[in-house]
């Protein structure tokens, strides 16, 4: 079985600060980490590594750098890094992302055929959750999103069944390999790397391809030419000026003072209350 894990170095979203005067993005000084969302879909992968055997294969486009969030991944436990790094890839919104993302895949296919491709639900500096169905329309893959758990992976019968979080509960799937599959947040606890694993990603070499090495075909579907999204402006929130009110349980009953909020909500909202009613008739 071979696995492929696509992650991104994303700046501490928690140390991100907005430039008050050119509203954008100030990244000098914020450190950079893995995806929060990918460990997920990380640990996922290295579960059904331990479990069937095979290999993990971690991919991540961007700058150098980079590199570390991959020996990290590797340090977990994966069997192979590839830094997909070029000045090409600069600017690249998720279309062109996912097209060059989707032909490393299957530049790696070539290697050795690709089973599942793990992301995961999406990245904390984009949160646009596409670039994995992206991935997966390019390739003709399976996709299955927001997965919260795998309940059985048939390797014989090349059949895969899933639990999925909908907004009306969860959904149990099932599909055919080769799949995609965006692990949703909590699903699973990432492991503590191991020494022998430490001692093994500060050894390894991380593969680096450039747009030739990942079978880029058309250079005018990457980068910035590759990208009609455009970014007019980047703000922080405005700070709510409103306060909270606060009712003192102590002064009087709780029946009391849920009536007391109940209409001031119905006094701020004057067609709440009637909506309600009709709801509960129904």
């Amino acid at each position: 079985m071979h696995i492929v894990v696509c992650i991104k170095q994303v700046p501490d979203s928690a140390q991100i600060r907005v430039h008050p005067v050119t509203n954008t993005i100030m990244r000098q000084g914020v450190p950079a980490i893995v995806n929060p969302y990918d460990l997920f879909a990380l640990e996922e992968a290295l579960r059904l590594k331990d479990r069937h055997g095979g290999r993990v294969t971690m991919l991540c486009m961007g700058p150098p750098q980079a590199e570390d969030a991959l020996r990290k991944c590797l340090s977990f436990g994966a069997s192979d890094a590839i830094l997909v790094t070029d000045r090409a890839f600069a600017g690249a919104d998720t279309l062109a992302t996912s097209y060059a993302l989707a032909a490393a895949i299957r530049r790696i296919g070539q290697e050795q055929a690709v089973d599942l491709v793990f992301t995961g639900k999406q990245t904390i500096d984009g949160d646009t959750a596409q670039v994995g169905p992206g991935i997966a329309k390019r390739l003709g893959m399976n996709l299955l999103t927001y997965v919260s758990r795998i309940v059985e992976l048939d390797l014989d019968g090349r059949r895969l069944r899933v639990e999925r979080r909908a907004e009306g509960g969860v959904q149990l799937l099932q599909t055919t390999l080769p799949s995609l599959i965006t692990m949703l947040e909590g699903t699973n606890e990432m492991r503590f790397a191991s020494m022998d694993d430490m001692l093994r990603s500060g050894r390894m070499p991380v593969r680096r391809w450039n747009k030739d090495d990942a079978g880029i075909d058309d250079v005018a579907r990457i980068g910035l030419k590759g990208s009609p999204t455009v970014v007019s402006k980047v703000f922080g929130p405005t700070p709510r000026t409103q306060k909270a009110d606060v009712e003192v349980v102590a002064d009087s009953s709780v029946h009391d003072i849920c009536l007391n909020v109940m209409q001031k909500i119905f006094t701020t909202h004057p067609t709440l209350e009637a909506e309600t009613v009709e709801r509960l008739s129904v």
